[in-house]
């Protein structure tokens, strides 16, 4: 019987993997994960050699099966949910040894089969974007001309600002993530946060369909709620980008066009402030029935057809403009 899968905190608090995986194959494998299961997406981890002396446990779990086979190490917990996955020792660029921890759900999820353009957002040759001091495993932007920086932010987890003013906002979140704020009513909150922005929208990391497969909450519900959050906050929309990588892109270029918008504002403002002022108007010239209606509230002969005498149009017109 092989010894229980235990899961702990990461005493190195510098890194960016902060989690610790003790994985019951042979003597026990040490890993270091992004995250405690791989839920929505395959979980980066990489191989250490020891294991703490007086570790901080997240999870204790009780294990059916570890076992090789190949170049996977296959993990059946002994529980109900999230109870079967997978190890994965594969290479990437450069050839360097990566592990990614899989499950069926993250195996089968289908790839958009897109290559990113690579052409700049707007044009613009450089970025700045802020990144909220809360975000964890923050987009790095790394492939675009972007530059980061660090900073609270009032709402949303990236965006970007002119002289001290929040011009726009993106709100990031994983389809669980997403799950977990409605259920708990934390995203009312937070789409009004959003709205108080000029520019701001929500960006999920999964696609729209992959609602309909949750199985710890109903679907319509989640459905529902969705749809309740454009209702109520219509300037604020929610966008499904299937992956991690299109969520980045889409967030990046969402941004550039915030920008862009707000030079093309305060261009234009300036603008119209440059323009010069128009003479004022003459007054409206009074019409036959204003004419008729006050000559006979002050005893003057009129007739109730036909043109209106000079004499009338200039006693009236000089009656309007008594102080």
């Amino acid at each position: 019987m092989p010894e229980d899968f235990l899961i702990a905190v990461n005493p190195d608090g510098d890194s960016a993997l902060p989690y610790l995986l003790r994985v019951p194959l042979g003597d026990g494998i040490i890993l270091k994960s992004r995250d405690t299961w791989p839920r929505t997406a395959k979980v980066y981890c990489h191989r250490i050699e020891a294991w703490p002396a007086e570790p901080e446990i997240v999870a204790r779990i009780p294990t059916r099966r570890c076992e090789q086979r190949g170049a996977a190490i296959d993990l059946v917990l002994d529980r109900k949910r999230e109870n079967r996955s997978q190890f994965v020792i594969t290479r990437i660029r450069g050839g360097r040894q990566a592990i990614f921890w899989q499950t069926s759900r993250t195996t089968k999820q289908a790839r958009p089969m897109v290559s990113v353009p690579r052409a700049r957002a707007s044009g613009l040759p450089d970025l700045t974007v802020v990144v909220d001091t809360h975000e964890r495993y923050a987009y790095s932007f790394g492939d675009r001309p972007v530059t980061v920086e660090r900073r609270a932010l009032p709402a949303g987890d990236y965006g970007v600002t002119r002289d001290g003013d929040l011009l726009g906002v993106v709100e990031r979140k994983s389809l669980a993530d997403l799950v977990g704020t409605m259920v708990s009513g934390r995203l009312d909150y937070q789409m009004a946060d959003l709205a108080a922005v000029p520019r701001a929208a929500l960006v999920v990391e999964d696609r729209y369909s992959a609602i309909y497969k949750l199985d710890r909450v109903r679907p319509a519900v989640i459905a529902d709620g969705l749809a309740e959050c454009q209702v109520r906050w219509p300037g604020v929309p929610v966008i499904f980008c299937e992956t991690r990588k299109l969520a980045q892109e889409w967030t990046y270029r969402f941004l550039a066009a915030v920008w862009m918008a707000a030079d093309e504002e305060s261009l234009g403002a300036a603008a119209v402030a440059r323009l010069a002022s128009a003479d004022p108007l003459p007054p409206r010239p009074a019409t036959p029935g204003e004419v008729r209606a006050w000559a006979r509230e002050n005893g003057h002969a009129v007739s109730d057809k036909g043109r209106v005498p000079r004499r009338l149009v200039e006693a009236y017109d000089a009656a309007r403009n008594q102080p």
